[in-house]
């Protein structure tokens, strides 16, 4: 009789569970051991030269291992990151020692265990909840939500200047509904790279009659894809139910307040000016919370807010590839995660096509996308996209 030796890839402690069922051991012993089954890679920090070795200590205590700059042990340098690598039984034993320790480590203890927490739910597309927009009440967790793309431009990379007529707006809207749109994103200005910024008053004159007339004739809640804080608050009170903020609450200094205000539901994106030179998921993490710190601070509730890694702002080709391919740790923030790559560059850059060509690259980034914990996607084929998401739903949800 053959072993039949073979490794068995764990995606969650549901997973695990499974496992373990399937030869038949005890629940009891079952929920004992699903803790030991995944090692856990954590990322810290600006940890003091102390905290470091501390912490480097208790992890082997117990039984699980630490790495650090290569001059913490001649005690050379002030600070270092560490990646952390344990189990999650390790983990449980390690936090509770962290709390009686000097040097910051209390305070890191107490982060990590929301790491943990905020891990546990999104590894498996197990957080689940729903998104209130008004009236509407769409479901997180359950499916993958698709938001069609309706630009109100003359120059957007791909389909700028075709709907820049109110009745070729709406018809096309009818159309993404059809097809099978879960949210309408409406935008007034190209975020194209190259693009020409356009006012306030332009941005209005371009959204406000097509948010009017979809607020009355389509039953789908409708974004508003923008940075200013004028033109939000004035889409919303025409009948919008999300703000979709590619500049995370750091170009407009009253966008964070207004959408406290309005109290809807806001994508916040991660953008900046120029790419990261090196360390990029550390990177845009940081930046990410620094955005969701600028809500909280202004009154946006956490429940509120969607986030986005912006995939093709303010990154490179490779950037962009590295992202998609490391979703999981974004999403491991714990809030929903919108995810656009819709048609874009890195997709062009990659295959060689052109933009009217690029639905099938398309397609590959969202399966990923979905299986690494995207709740939303932002798609200009909704038809097809719609497809690709329920069959990879059936496949990781």
């Amino acid at each position: 009789m053959e072993f039949n030796p073979y490794l068995v890839h764990i995606e969650s402690e549901q997973h695990l569970l499974q496992e373990m069922r399937q030869i038949g051991s005890t629940e009891t012993g079952n929920h004992i051991m699903v803790k030991k089954g995944q090692t856990v890679v954590i990322r810290v920090d600006n940890v003091g030269l102390k905290a470091a070795n501390l912490l480097k200590q208790e992890m082997l205590a117990v039984g699980g291992d630490a790495a650090v700059h290569r001059d913490v042990a001649a005690l050379s340098i002030e600070r270092s990151s560490m990646l952390l690598m344990g189990t999650k039984r390790q983990f449980e034993l390690l936090l509770p020692k962290l709390k009686l320790q000097p040097f910051g480590l209390k305070r890191l203890a107490v982060e990590m265990e929301e790491v943990l927490v905020q891990a546990g739910e999104r590894s498996a597309h197990k957080r689940k909840g729903s998104l209130v927009c008004g009236s509407f009440e769409l479901p997180l967790g359950e499916r993958t939500l698709i938001m069609g793309i309706l630009n109100i431009t003359p120059d957007s990379f791909s389909d700028g200047g075709r709907y820049m007529n109110l009745e070729a707006a709406v018809e096309h809207a009818h159309r993404l509904t059809e097809d099978g749109a879960d949210i309408l994103d409406v935008g007034g200005e190209s975020t194209r790279p190259g693009h020409q910024p356009v006012d306030e008053e332009e941005e209005l004159r371009r959204v406000i009659p097509v948010v009017e007339r979809l607020a009355k004739e389509v039953k789908l809640p409708i974004s508003i894809d923008t940075y200013k804080s004028k033109v939000a608050k004035e889409a919303v009170q025409a009948g919008a139910h999300i703000v979709n903020d590619i500049w995370g609450f750091k170009i407009d200094p009253d966008m964070a307040r207004v959408c406290a205000e309005l109290d809807v539901p806001v994508i916040v994106m991660h953008n900046r000016a120029e790419p990261f030179e090196t360390d990029v998921m550390n990177g845009l993490i940081r930046e990410m919370r620094e955005s969701v710190a600028l809500g909280l601070a202004a009154g946006v509730k956490k429940e509120r807010m969607i986030l986005d890694p912006g995939i093709g702002f303010g990154k490179t080709y490779e950037d962009n590839l590295l992202v998609l391919r490391h979703l999981a740790d974004f999403c491991g923030l714990g809030f929903p995660v919108l995810l656009g790559t819709s048609r874009k560059s890195v997709i062009g850059h990659c295959l060689g096509l052109p933009v009217e060509e690029r639905m099938e690259g398309t397609a590959a980034t969202v399966a990923l996308g979905i299986a690494n914990g995207a709740d939303i996607v932002r798609v200009h084929d909704v038809k097809q996209i719609k497809r690709v998401a329920l069959m990879t739903d059936a496949l990781v949800r």
